[in-house]
């Protein structure tokens, strides 16, 4: 892409999604995430009602009696974008790719955050880490870190989120935001764990990418299926009623099932599709947080 071209991607990205921000969101972001990046201050007496989760188990064991640890919210939040960028997000049967829909949300949580004054940075992933852009605040960092997502040519083209999540517990060391955007397309499940790992430091959510075409099959004969992760090729015969109502059933079970997962280690979920108005999805997502 070229430059010039490049630049009137992202200032039309910059002003529908920085609208968008203004008008919709309303302090939504910012207080979704209010007190959850805290400082250590103080220990003091257990009292009832206090959180179990903050009782200091040390100074509890030490003075045989019950304290809790008092933290003070930080000033500033750091909001960390982990973007898959594997093979399967370039699919899309609208005027939208699941990378397409990546990026909007990614220019429309990070205009969130730069509006509050917190840091982002990101790290795009595919069956490896691509590339980390580092946190810093400011809206010419956010606008190179969203020309970096337009144009980047990742080398790999499967999915490996437990790679990614480990390189940010690694080289994030502050508590922070992290929303994964992924369609969670991945042979293993593993990831998972990676989740609940990350999320015992940080405030992790997860954003899963889908397309239509991904909960049922259009009646329309033949076609050659193509796995744009592994390379295989596959023939379906789409006129098969069997085939659809059996393919929108599995497909059921998946989405159910990966919510099912999600809720049980802990970790805040919201499923998007492409062409879909997001805005009130992520607003019931910030919402149920409060």
């Amino acid at each position: 892409m070229r430059t010039e071209d490049l630049l009137k991607k992202v200032r039309r990205l910059e002003i529908k999604t920085k609208g968008l921000t203004k008008h919709l969101f309303s302090g939504e972001y910012h207080s979704s995430f209010k007190g959850r990046g805290m400082a250590f201050s103080e220990v003091r007496d257990y009292h009832f009602g206090d959180d179990v989760r903050n009782i200091d188990w040390n100074v509890t064991a030490r003075f045989r009696e019950p304290y809790v640890k008092v933290f003070e919210e930080e000033r500033e939040l750091t909001l960390m974008l982990i973007v898959d960028l594997s093979g399967s997000t370039d699919y899309g049967t609208g005027e939208q790719t699941k990378r397409d829909l990546a990026v909007e949300l990614s220019a429309v949580l990070g205009f969130s955050a730069e509006a509050n004054n917190d840091k982002v940075g990101a790290i795009f992933v595919t069956d490896r880490v691509e590339r980390f852009i580092p946190p810093m605040k400011g809206r010419k960092h956010l606008l190179y870190l969203l020309r970096e997502l337009i144009e980047f040519q990742p080398k790999g083209s499967g999915t490996n989120l437990e790679e990614g999540l480990r390189y940010f517990r690694n080289v994030v060391r502050k508590r922070s935001i992290a929303f994964v955007i992924s369609d969670f397309v991945q042979q293993e499940d593993s990831y998972l764990e990676a989740l609940k790992i990350s999320q015992r430091k940080h405030d992790v959510l997860a954003i899963r990418l889908q397309d239509a075409s991904e909960k049922s099959l259009p009646d329309i004969g033949m076609v050659e299926m193509f796995n744009a992760e592994t390379g295989r090729k596959t023939w379906v015969n789409t006129s098969s009623k069997k085939l659809r109502e059996d393919f929108e059933k599995r497909q059921r079970q998946l989405e159910e099932e990966m919510e099912n997962r999600f809720e049980k280690n802990g970790i805040d979920y919201a499923s998007i599709e492409t062409g879909e108005d997001y805005i009130p999805v992520l607003m019931r997502l910030f919402r149920q947080r409060k």
